[in-house]
């Protein structure tokens, strides 16, 4: 498992303070919209089945589980702890979401996740944590024969010899190339998207703190 700035110790002890929206950055009613409305351009409807991955205490979920039929909002994350604190204080109506649907993966091995997933969406996961994950993660969403759309945000750099470097986003945050937050070189987003049997498009459409949204679907067998 990669080095994230988030262990054990943090999430028990935030969550114990109340903080289980503070955890996941902030923005929450802005970046929740930013994401479903991503997802509704993408083409999400009710009767499809969406993946979360990264989740966190559900600030994406709490708008999805109520727009899905019920059973069809799947999400996973590093602690399961903040999956339920979203359950318990996020949803309105929570008998709508199944709390075994809530699943803790560090791994991005997606256990018990079913392959009835048509969506997934990995929103400000992939800044916390080495490139290489944001490749792992897409090569195990391959075993899901029914997905259609992977959308997930990282922070770019404009070149090779910028990436070295600290390097100041539009909204300000400041990112890096070998500690959180990370930045990536686009060439990168979809030199793994090939690898992996991806094709990803950059979206233009902005987001909260700079990051940048990659649409990928499944490339031609």
């Amino acid at each position: 498992m990669a080095a994230s700035p988030y262990d054990d110790a943090f999430y028990a002890r935030e969550l114990a303070r109340g903080r289980h929206r503070e955890i996941v950055g902030g923005r929450w009613d802005e970046t929740g919209a930013a994401q479903m409305g991503a997802l509704r351009a993408a083409g999400l409807l009710p009767g499809h089945t969406l993946l979360d991955i990264g989740a966190g205490s559900l600030r994406l979920g709490c708008k999805a589980v109520p727009y899905l039929e019920p059973g069809h909002y799947w999400a996973t994350d590093a602690s399961r702890a903040i999956l339920l604190a979203g359950h318990a204080a996020e949803l309105d109506d929570p008998a709508r979401l199944d709390p075994a649907q809530l699943i803790e993966d560090a791994r991005f091995d997606f256990p018990g996740v079913p392959d009835t997933i048509t969506h997934a969406i990995a929103f400000a996961v992939f800044p916390h944590l080495p490139m290489a994950m944001l490749r792992r993660a897409m090569t195990g969403l391959r075993r899901f024969s029914r997905l259609e759309r992977f959308l997930f945000t990282v922070f770019l750099a404009p070149d090779a010899v910028t990436a070295a470097q600290p390097y100041r986003q539009p909204d300000g945050v400041v990112t890096h190339d070998i500690r959180p937050p990370y930045h990536l070189l686009e060439a990168d987003v979809h030199g793994f998207a090939a690898q992996t049997g991806w094709i990803a498009t950059r979206e233009t459409l902005r987001l909260p703190r700079g990051q940048v949204l990659f649409t990928a679907v499944p490339a031609a067998a």
